[in-house]
């Protein structure tokens, strides 16, 4: 049996998965280029049938009101240790199939990081309903992608059928949150396992990878970061 590649499940919808996106993307891009991008979410009804016909259901389970308000105040703080403005979306009939079965549109045209990276920022940064059709059309759009398949991908079956398949081996790599990285028989859930991640990947002590090669070599000898002094995190 051919090695699984390393790969990160990732969500539209999730804080703690831009975050990552944003940490990896800012001293580990070459992390981000050497594994493979998964798209995770709340499947919506129509999605739940056919991974019941397939004798598949997720772990998941409704959000206490008390665990929503502590989000909130923890993507507040996270957000301010990166130095980046939120604001925090109104999701009120969510449908997440809109976006990240587009996802899978966008990664067909090899534009796919940069998909994530455009409905991210609309999201998180512009307050953007990413479960409206006319919002990932235009974000096709401005990627120079087909606009209208995008915006509909939803609708589409094949790519409903892919998205079935995604959210089903997603469950037999045993995820149960995001974002969730895996290495071989190792799995990282959220996003302050990302460094414990980087440096499984790289085979290296994590202590290594707090830094990124260029941070580390612009910093005086003395400076060097000589262990692991941890960052801020959260889950999925």
């Amino acid at each position: 049996m051919a090695k699984k590649p390393p790969r990160w499940y990732f969500s539209l919808r999730s804080p703690y998965s831009w975050f990552a996106y944003r940490d990896l993307t800012k001293h580990h891009p070459d992390v981000l280029a050497a594994v493979r991008w998964i798209p995770f979410w709340e499947p919506d009804a129509r999605s739940r049938e056919l991974l019941a016909g397939m004798g598949v259901e997720l772990p998941l389970v409704p959000m206490a009101r008390e665990k929503n308000f502590y989000i909130l105040q923890d993507t507040r703080r996270l957000a301010e240790d990166r130095g980046l403005d939120v604001t925090w979306p109104l999701d009120r009939e969510p449908v997440w199939e809109v976006s990240h079965l587009a996802y899978l549109v966008a990664e067909d045209a090899g534009k796919g990081k940069e998909f994530v990276d455009a409905v991210y920022r609309a999201r998180w940064q512009e307050s953007k309903d990413i479960s409206s059709p006319a919002v990932i059309g235009e974000i096709a759009a401005e990627l120079g992608l087909d606009a209208d398949r995008a915006a509909g991908a939803a609708d589409d079956p094949d790519l409903r059928a892919r998205g079935v398949a995604i959210l089903a081996a997603s469950a037999k790599d045993g995820l149960f949150g995001v974002p969730f990285f895996i290495h071989g028989h190792d799995k990282f859930w959220g996003v302050d396992r990302v460094d414990a991640f980087v440096a499984a990947l790289r085979g290296v002590p994590r202590g290594e990878v707090l830094l990124s090669d260029a941070e580390r070599a612009a910093l005086p000898a003395m400076a060097e970061a000589g262990g692991d002094a941890g960052h801020a995190g959260g889950c999925g």
